[in-house]
């Protein structure tokens, strides 16, 4: 629909800006066309794994988490709003949308499944549809090796994606591999790879779902369940639309489906399947709307390691929003509350305020 591209020519129209994205690779494609508007020194790029800060930036790419608050800016953009409902990652999203602001224009890009919780949640805002010009098709299964070129093939575990690659390399000479693990400057050679022309097939965990511009004919889904980080799952029909559709972009058109793995006369083998129900809720872009938003207090008390913990605990007053489990930096913050070097070194606002941002420390270990 050109979401992106709307918000990347009105921050542009702006003295300065920052857009918030759901994923590195996202932040790092906005990031390459700001720089060719703007000028490297210009420019900014603030992730997890990267920091690319120029003295005289004015424009900030960053992960939703690595948002820059300690500063304004004219025009601030959150993509892919409707990961506000995400349990692990949604509060971050949440916090952005409901406090982050532009002095000038402040724009939140989402799923339509987001507006009638945002309506609520901040009646004010104006709300503006952007219709998909291209139609999303299904098609019936297919073998990898009937696969049409410029195909995406999503999995959903490193293991399949490699297994896959690796079956793309015998049956057509070679494909491009993206997925959350790899390093940026290895993801984003894969993603060089695959759009100059050089290898015609794509294979992905859903990663690919969130947002990037590519140049994708098909979408070709290896399983549509998942491990979710507490149990296997089914795809929702938002999610599995999600990823279909990066098939077809702008006026071009696009198909989706399943690939089929293996000798279908062989025992356990064969696709995974689409319901009709499924099919027709992605071919007509027609959701079930977010009940509501996961939610975690922002404004945290650091006057002790005791009130730094229960304001981070804290519920939230709207019925909207939901305080989700105890995500992955509030979990180490209440086992290092118990040790007894922690606690000695825990006392004033500066040193709780290092302790908070050590438990937000992403694990670089795999």
């Amino acid at each position: 629909t050109g979401k992106t591209h709307l918000a990347v020519e009105r921050m542009c129209a702006h003295s300065g800006g920052m857009m918030g994205f759901p994923l590195r690779l996202l932040a790092r494609e906005v990031y390459d066309r700001v720089v060719a508007l703007k000028g490297a020194p210009q420019v900014a790029l603030v992730t997890g794994e990267e920091r690319i800060i120029p003295p005289g930036a004015r424009f900030f790419l960053c992960t939703a988490e690595s948002m820059v608050t300690d500063r304004t800016f004219p025009f601030v953009a959150i993509d892919e709003g409707q990961m506000g409902a995400d349990p692990e990652r949604g509060h971050v999203f949440t916090n952005a949308m409901l406090h982050i602001r532009g002095t000038a224009e402040t724009m939140i890009l989402g799923a339509e499944t987001l507006r009638p919780v945002l309506q609520r949640l901040l009646p004010d805002a104006q709300i503006v549809g952007r219709p998909r010009f291209s139609k999303l098709g299904w098609t019936e299964p297919r073998k990898l090796s009937r696969l049409p070129a410029r195909s995406a093939i999503v999995a959903f575990t490193a293991e399949d994606v490699y297994a896959l690659a690796e079956a793309l390399r015998r049956h057509k000479g070679g494909a491009a591999v993206v997925m959350g693990g790899l390093s940026p400057r290895t993801r984003n050679a894969q993603v060089a790879l695959y759009q100059s022309g050089e290898v015609d097939y794509l294979v992905a965990t859903d990663a690919i779902g969130m947002g990037l511009n590519m140049d994708i004919a098909h979408v070709a889904f290896a399983s549509l369940s998942k491990f979710d980080g507490r149990r296997h799952r089914r795809l929702r029909p938002a999610e599995m639309a999600q990823i279909a559709g990066r098939a077809g972009r702008h006026q071009r058109d696009g198909s989706f489906g399943t690939v089929q793995l293996g000798r279908s006369d062989e025992p356990g083998s064969g696709s995974p399947a689409f319901t009709e129900a499924e099919i027709a809720a992605i071919e007509n872009h027609e959701f079930a709307p977010l009940q509501g938003l996961v939610w975690r207090n922002a404004r945290l008390d650091f006057s002790s390691l005791h009130r730094l913990v229960m304001s981070l605990e804290a519920t939230p007053t709207s019925p909207d929003l939901w305080r989700g489990d105890d995500a992955i930096d509030l979990q180490v913050l209440k086992q290092l509350a118990g040790e007894p070097w922690v606690m000695e070194r825990a006392h004033g606002k500066p040193a709780l305020m290092r302790l908070w941002a050590a438990c937000g420390l992403p694990d670089y270990r795999r």
